[in-house]
């Protein structure tokens, strides 16, 4: 082929190619992306926070008197009756001291009995002019005081006896005892001694948990003293499950402790399987308020940069038109939109796709359901 006749040729391949690629460029599909309906519902609010429980009584067991542990007359863990024997301490020193305080009363005794026989003998002397006023005088307060010598030996001997009694320490309550912490020849202390074991009554159970000023602020403007009264709470227990037993707000504490904050709140539930038992941590949950009629969307449908919130929508010509948006509470998977949307738009779910402000797609309906509930820790 002769160069002159090559110039036409190349000429037409470069316009057929150049057709081509606006061709292709035209033919570009329209993407497809999944939008989903602005919903609207009544969006209750729930408050999480970590209690621990109690029982109805946990009464501690303290000795009220020194000496060694001669006997432990109950099974740990298991239930007792008020009255009934736990811990013998041990009683040599305590039973001498009332035999010395029984024997003092009895010489008590014996001198009032001999001081009212001299008054008995003196006094009609006296009357006599036999013996002299001032020697009735003097019988008369040896009496008096034999008297009060024979009340104070008695007192003695009370609270000898007293004493002898703490030795054996008895269930102030019914309930369930714990693990004890001494064992039989351990030495304990009625000062400066910690408490040797703890009887809890099960049935019902308080459940104590701190909340922070500023919730304690947001009740007393959501809540009347009613609602409060009335409000059902539940338990999350360790393991995820929720206690099938709700219970009932009972009070709150008088002041704020200033070292942390917070104001503690208690909880009473039955506990009619006595499933929870003193000391346990579960997670107190109620409905604290409700949003009415709030706006949602899916999480994927906004789109965060920095500070400012974006959602997609698109318009009836199916063109993504991004719209701010403010935002407030996020609920499971939904975020709570409080401006820029309203029922019915149709958000675009954008995802990791590449959209540009109107851009056209093909869109794909999504179904979604908005029933969820929001919970706050």
């Amino acid at each position: 082929m002769k160069p002159c006749q090559a110039i036409p040729f190349l000429f037409l391949f470069s316009a057929f190619a150049a057709c081509k690629d606006k061709n292709e460029k035209t033919a570009a599909p329209v993407p497809e992306v999944q939008v989903v309906k602005v919903g609207q519902k009544d969006l209750p609010i729930y408050m999480e926070y970590v209690g621990q429980t109690f029982g109805q009584s946990d009464v501690e067991i303290q000795p009220r008197v020194n000496g060694w542990v001669q006997n432990i007359a109950f099974k740990e863990g298991s239930a007792v009756k008020k009255g009934q024997l736990l811990y013998v301490i041990q009683d040599d020193e305590l039973k001498d001291r009332e035999q010395a305080a029984n024997a003092e009363l009895a010489q008590a005794n014996i001198m009032l009995v001999k001081s009212k026989a001299d008054l008995d003998r003196v006094k009609p002397l006296a009357d006599m002019n036999a013996l002299s006023k001032r020697d009735l005088d003097a019988a008369q307060a040896t009496y008096d005081a034999q008297k009060e010598a024979v009340r104070s030996a008695q007192a003695s001997l009370s609270n000898a006896r007293l004493q002898l009694s703490y030795s054996r320490i008895t269930s102030p309550i019914n309930g369930i005892i714990g693990i004890s912490k001494v064992q039989v020849g351990d030495y304990v202390k009625s000062i400066g001694q910690p408490p040797i074991n703890t009887v809890s009554t099960l049935g019902a159970l308080r459940v104590r948990f701190p909340i922070t000023e500023k919730d304690y602020l947001m009740y007393r403007q959501k809540l009347n003293a009613d609602q409060a009264r009335n409000l059902e709470v539940e338990f999350v227990l360790n393991d995820g499950t929720i206690f099938p037993e709700k219970g009932k707000l009972d009070f709150a504490n008088r002041e704020v402790d200033p070292t942390t904050g917070s104001l503690l709140v208690q909880a009473v539930v039955e506990n009619r399987s006595n499933l929870l038992r003193p000391g346990q941590y579960v997670k107190v949950r109620f409905k604290a308020y409700e949003y009415p009629n709030a706006i949602m969307v899916p999480q994927e449908a906004i789109n965060q940069m920095q500070n400012v919130y974006m959602a997609y929508v698109v318009n009836d010509s199916n063109r993504i038109n991004p719209r701010p948006v403010k935002v407030g509470e996020r609920s499971g998977s939904n975020w709570v939109v409080t401006d820029g949307l309203k029922p019915g738009d149709n958000v675009a779910l954008v995802g990791n796709a590449f959209i540009k402000a109107g851009m056209e797609i093909k869109p794909v309906p999504k179904a979604y359901s908005y029933d969820s509930t929001t919970t706050k820790q």
